[in-house]
């Protein structure tokens, strides 16, 4: 035994301090990933970017996979347009995810894609409400218009803080108008 103080009576080797590297384990070399690996033959090196027959495991390039394929761009404030994009439907209705669709639609595909949700979401939303104010004359319609907006406004503050994280967020029960 060391006098290392990292080290336990009952392991054999050191644990590694925050951000270290743990070194060689002992055992065996870990075998190859899962699946058949998309890059070049081995002894062939380094053929581009994207790795001839792309990424490996899912990999879309930059960001997180997901809806629209793309993450935030690092960087950028593609979180914070993206997550504007769901609280201007607080505000606007529609106007506000729509302005920042067309607006950000050609440069910054996660914030588009976050937009185009919360368009599809106000959308949605302005269908729901037209069809509690038509059940209104069966006074259905006064108990349906405060549990559409108390739900849109959960399902707004989650897809804000999601996009805030740079998630994709989907709303659920909503019409894909735009995409």
């Amino acid at each position: 035994m060391s006098d290392n103080p990292e080290r336990f009576p009952h392991e054999e080797h050191p644990r590694p301090g925050y951000g270290a590297w743990p070194g060689p384990q002992p055992g065996p070399p870990p075998g190859p990933p899962p699946g058949p690996y998309p890059g070049p033959p081995p002894g062939q090196g380094y053929q581009g970017y994207p790795p001839q027959g792309g990424w490996p495991y899912g990999h879309q390039g930059y960001g997180m996979p997901g809806y629209g394929g793309q993450g935030p761009r690092p960087g950028t404030d593609d979180m914070t347009m993206a997550m504007l994009a769901h609280l201007l439907g607080l505000l606007t209705s529609f106007v506000g995810p729509l302005v920042l669709y067309l607006a950000k639609r050609d440069e910054a595909p996660y914030v588009r894609a976050q937009a185009a949700e919360a368009l599809n979401f106000q959308l949605t939303l302005m269908i729901a409400y037209l069809v509690s104010w038509v059940l209104a004359f069966v006074l259905i319609g006064f108990l349906l218009m405060p549990l559409v907006w108390i739900g849109s406004l959960i399902l707004m503050i989650i897809a804000a803080v999601a996009a805030n994280r740079g998630e994709s967020y989907r709303y659920p029960l909503n019409i894909r108008f735009v995409s």
